[in-house]
């Protein structure tokens, strides 16, 4: 039995099948209409959710299954003081697959100690989201055509964005890969990501506060909101949520291929006048959301078409 917990559970040839599949099935969606018939998907979000919940509902409508669970804490029995454990113990009787998102880092792995069925971490804390990251691997490869070769800039909440973390730890495994990491020096990328995905391996990195100044040299932005929920003291909060906002005129000196990613939700660090710039990805980045997740739950459940 196989689960998701964190990116790096998936080698990069698996990484790229789950591409190869979703790129089918956006091809060719009829065929994968009953793929899942007979199979329960359970989302258990402990933690609000918009897109991510309603993507895995969508995809595994779309694979033919059924899905149950809860989409906040307060309306399940862990209001009541039930563990998570407990709780994955017992969805695990009802579902033969489990995405679960949890304030909580690690949340998801103790899950998957006594789950009977496959868990994938749909967000745990400021930790992982694995399958955004997967989203978001699909949406560059279907721009550029490859997932190498490229320099891929991170603006916004570096240190609780872990949608960032994750997708630093993918994108490192491929060849001739470049990270600039631009953000106030008080969320700046944690220690521990920079020395297991980049020192280690000896992949090159700057960092900066400085947006405009780098914007010309990147492939790729990856935009992020600061993130109100992850903060203890809210003046910090009120202070750096407005660091960094693009607008069409910083975008002017940008490639013009480039591609701009933001795994949203958006508050104001992306206006609203930029979606209508070609090179604004994020509203593809829902779409193959959803395709890239449908490519998943077959994987776990061991399905092939």
């Amino acid at each position: 039995m196989r689960n998701l917990i964190d990116i790096t559970d998936l080698s990069v040839e698996e990484i790229d099948q789950l591409i190869a599949t979703a790129e089918d099935i956006i091809a060719d969606p009829a065929k994968y209409s009953h793929a899942c018939a007979g199979k329960q998907l359970a989302t258990l979000f402990f933690e609000p959710s918009t897109r991510t919940r309603l993507s895995f509902e969508s995809a595994m409508l779309s694979l033919g299954g059924s899905v149950l669970g809860f989409s906040e804490a307060g309306s399940s029995s862990s209001a009541k003081g039930e563990t998570v454990g407990d709780t994955v113990h017992a969805v695990s009787c009802y579902a033969d697959i489990i995405a679960m998102r949890h304030p909580k880092e690690g949340a998801p792995y103790a899950a998957a100690q006594v789950a009977e069925v496959p868990i994938i971490n749909a967000g745990d804390g400021g930790h992982n989201h694995p399958t955004q990251t997967l989203a978001d691997l699909l949406t560059i490869h279907r721009d550029k055509g490859r997932l190498d070769n490229f320099t891929v800039g991170f603006c916004g909440d570096l240190k609780f964005g872990r949608t960032v973390h994750s997708l630093v730890h993918a994108l490192s495994r491929y060849e001739n890969i470049k990270f600039v990491f631009i953000s106030p020096l008080e969320l700046k990328l944690p220690r521990y990501v920079k020395e297991e995905a980049l020192k280690k391996k000896g992949i090159p990195y700057t960092q900066t506060t400085d947006l405009e100044s780098v914007i010309p040299q990147l492939d790729i932005l990856y935009m992020t909101r600061v993130q109100r929920e992850r903060f203890f003291n809210e003046e910090d909060y009120l202070r750096l949520k407005d660091s960094y906002i693009l607008t069409p005129a910083k975008l002017t000196n940008a490639k013009a291929d480039l591609s701009i990613l933001h795994p949203l939700p958006r508050v104001n660090e992306i206006q609203v006048a930029v979606d209508k710039d070609p090179r604004a990805a994020y509203w593809r980045q829902v779409k193959n959301g959803k395709f890239i997740r449908m490519a998943l739950i077959m994987k776990l459940l061991g399905i092939n078409i």
